[in-house]
């Protein structure tokens, strides 16, 4: 090693340290502080080893796709028990690239513009814009009230002579009764996506979520499992779809050649791939097979995502811990509100916890969320409640099976407050007693 590589590997161990030392000093955890300090319902819950990767990251300038990138996917792959993760720059993007690339022209099984998606009308947006902005029709069936999950009774009802996929949610981390959509879909040929932004580390009859459908995604946004800040993955075991997402990932270029590849490319051939009509060989990193978006992510987001990884078996086993504390601690008020069900085969690693007020309370939703908020304690409505009734999709070509009533009780009674790893004992007590002093008001 030369005098100035030495000289520079001391100065970024000096500077790594000082990082580490600045997240004692301006990051320490505050005291908490009842109704004074806000008891969040999701937050990003990290220590130096995040900076300190994320400095180390920036130090090496790899302000694109690196090799943190590649170590991440292959750790999102190795802990979901799957052939290949993609990193993206969101849930959302992992989504939209999941169900596009159901679209392409690669696939023998292709779907096409007026198939239908069947998938639940209680849910985040970006589970169903996709099916709207691959030309697609959702078939809304609705939720059970308890799981919030699409109602696996209602698939039969749902199925037409266009039906190509499912498109499902496991809502809040609480695991769909996935053994019963995928025996339909065995059934009648149809793709499966798991939207698994909720859901990290969730487990049915064991198998996490994620690996049972064709394709699943995940979120990376801070309230969620883990963090990069913002970002997500597509994850799957079909080499064929993996290839057409990284595709549409990257600018829908054909080429899968990484930063360590050699000049002439992976394959060898680099400048020798043919265009139809073109009389001379074409670089290949210029190759475009798919209409395709850039939704790549950066190597200082895996560096973080790195660090988060390690984690996430603790963080899982917070969730469950917190939720059960909050639990039983709201038994007492059932009368009050419908609490959250799960399967006797499901394992949640849950997002947050669930309430819905009955229809009988004397009290309305917005009562108890009002009183809440002003205690400091932060609540978070049911994302959409039923989708088909928000304005930007009221005009959208669809179908329903029935009414759904489930989701519009939901859009009209439902909210959810926080499980995350950052919750402690303290606050989770906090939170219960707001509960008690509001119930003993009535």
């Amino acid at each position: 090693m030369r005098p100035e590589q030495e000289r520079g590997q001391a100065l970024r161990l000096r500077i790594l340290e000082q990082v580490a030392e600045y997240y004692r000093l301006a990051h320490a955890e505050r005291e908490f502080l009842p109704g004074e300090s806000r008891v969040h319902y999701a937050a990003r819950v990290y220590d130096e080893e995040e900076l300190v990767r994320g400095v180390d990251a920036i130090l090496d300038f790899w302000l694109t796709v690196g090799p943190r990138t590649d170590a991440f996917e292959k750790g999102l792959a190795s802990y979901l028990g799957l052939e290949q993760t993609l990193a993206v720059n969101s849930g959302s993007s992992a989504n939209l690239l999941s169900l596009s690339a159901l679209r392409s022209p690669r696939l023998e099984r292709r779907l096409e513009p007026g198939d239908e998606v069947i998938t639940a009308a209680m849910g985040f947006p970006t589970t169903t814009g996709p099916i709207v902005q691959n030309g697609l029709v959702p078939v809304f069936i609705d939720c059970e009230l308890g799981t919030y999950n699409l109602d696996a009774e209602q698939l039969d009802l749902a199925l037409s002579d266009r039906t190509r996929a499912i498109f499902l949610a496991h809502m809040l981390g609480n695991p769909v009764d996935i053994e019963a959509v995928m025996a339909f879909a065995g059934e009648h040929d149809l793709y499966v996506i798991e939207d698994t932004c909720e859901a990290l580390g969730s487990r049915y009859d064991g198998q996490l979520l994620g690996s049972f459908g064709d394709m699943a995604t995940l979120s990376f946004y801070p309230s969620h499992h883990l963090t990069t800040g913002e970002g997500g993955a597509v994850a799957t075991n079909d080499p064929c779809l993996g290839r057409i997402v990284a595709s549409l990932r990257d600018w829908g270029r054909d080429c899968r050649c990484t930063h360590e590849s050699p000049a002439a490319g992976e394959c060898g051939r680099r400048f020798d791939w043919e265009i139809p009509g073109l009389d001379e060989p074409y670089d290949h990193r210029y190759l475009y097979v798919e209409i395709g978006y850039n939704m790549k992510m950066t190597d200082v987001q895996a560096a973080i995502g790195l660090a988060q990884l390690q984690k996430l078996p603790d963080f899982v086993e917070a969730r469950k811990q917190n939720f059960r504390k909050l639990y039983e601690g709201l038994k007492p008020y059932e009368e009050f509100l419908i609490l959250p069900k799960w399967s006797e085969r499901a394992d949640p690693a849950w997002f947050a916890l669930p309430l819905t007020v009955v229809a009988r309370a004397p009290f309305s939703r917005r009562d108890l969320v009002t009183f809440l908020e002003s205690q400091n304690i932060e609540t978070r409505l049911l994302l959409a409640g039923n989708l088909v009734r928000q304005p930007g999709y009221r005009e959208i070509e669809h179908r329903a099976v029935g009414e759904l009533p489930n989701a519009d009780q939901v859009l009209r009674a439902s909210f959810f407050v926080g499980v995350y790893p950052g919750l402690d004992d303290a606050r989770l007590g906090y939170m219960l007693q707001a509960f008690e002093d509001f119930f003993g008001s009535l």
